[in-house]
């Protein structure tokens, strides 16, 4: 299967233009919950791409607004190349979206196209999860508040967090979709580190407050300082090791998620993200 097959073509794209600002981003991003979005520049009525303005973008540089200081450039493919070669692009430079360019946009291939093509039957899927997936897996207390697992989140280097009650038992979800799904954009100075609780409370954000716009700079972007139980799913869908792949893939695909809790028993024992079902696929 080639990259033509299982990519969204230009006309079906949504882009932002520049010159333009965060907000036109942001909305897209959490209307889609995407985790980026394809920036282009017309001139002369001829379209150029410029990069993505991804998520992470959007949350780490709060004060920045002018969209052209939020661009990242990315790899590009071409729509020649096969399945397998994107996944061991998409692995190679841990990205999520390829635009597939030939001297212009022409599309853009996303992880989830290659995972559709597997739970298809259109690339490989016989692998059992087991083999692929990761052992260490990153959670956070029901009780922390959402701007703390944001943070975690983000040094963790992860886009999901597993979400623990009082007795260490799994009681839920966080993911980046959940965080971006509630972030506000507003105006000025305010950021989450000025509404502190009283002393007595858990959470002391008096004890924060010294470190200021290096924990969570909420110039553009707030979010709630509510605990993650309000904004984890609790409904969440897991497999065991057995579960082949493309049998993983279809879960995916069927619940619109990007990765499922492994179990053994009643036992949390690891993790399956889409990026572990493409290892089936790398070429390398």
């Amino acid at each position: 299967m080639n990259v033509a097959d299982a990519m969204t073509p230009r006309p079906e794209l949504v882009t932002v233009e520049l010159p333009g600002t965060r907000d036109d981003a942001l909305e897209y991003l959490q209307k889609g919950g995407f985790s980026s979005v394809p920036v282009v520049k017309v001139e002369d009525d001829t379209e150029t791409f410029r990069g993505l303005v991804s998520r992470d973008s959007l949350i780490e540089n709060p004060d920045e607004d002018q969209l052209a200081l939020l661009l990242e450039e990315v790899p590009t493919i071409t729509q020649e190349a096969t399945v397998e070669e994107l996944a061991t692009l998409m692995l190679r430079e841990r990205t999520r979206r390829v635009p597939v360019v030939n001297g212009e946009l022409e599309g853009i291939v996303t992880i989830t196209d290659v995972i559709r093509a597997i739970a298809t039957g259109d690339a490989d899927g016989g692998t059992e999860v087991g083999t692929v997936a990761a052992r260490r897996i990153n959670a956070v207390h029901a009780g922390t508040p959402l701007p703390v697992a944001e943070r975690e989140l983000h040094y963790a280097d992860e886009p999901y967090a597993i979400v623990l009650d009082d007795d260490a038992e799994p009681a839920g979800i966080l993911t980046e979709v959940d965080v971006l799904a509630v972030a506000n954009v507003v105006e000025g100075e305010e950021r989450i580190g000025d509404s502190l609780a009283d002393d007595d409370d858990d959470w002391k954000w008096e004890s924060i407050k010294s470190v200021g716009n290096r924990y969570l700079p909420t110039r553009n972007v707030e979010l709630p300082t509510a605990p993650v139980s309000e904004f984890m799913t609790d409904d969440v869908v897991t497999v065991t090791k057995r579960k082949t792949a493309r049998e993983v893939a279809q879960l995916m695909i069927r619940h619109d998620i990007e990765q499922i809790p492994m179990m053994s028993g009643n036992d949390l024992v690891g993790i399956v993200q889409d990026s572990h079902l493409l290892e089936a696929l790398d070429e390398r």
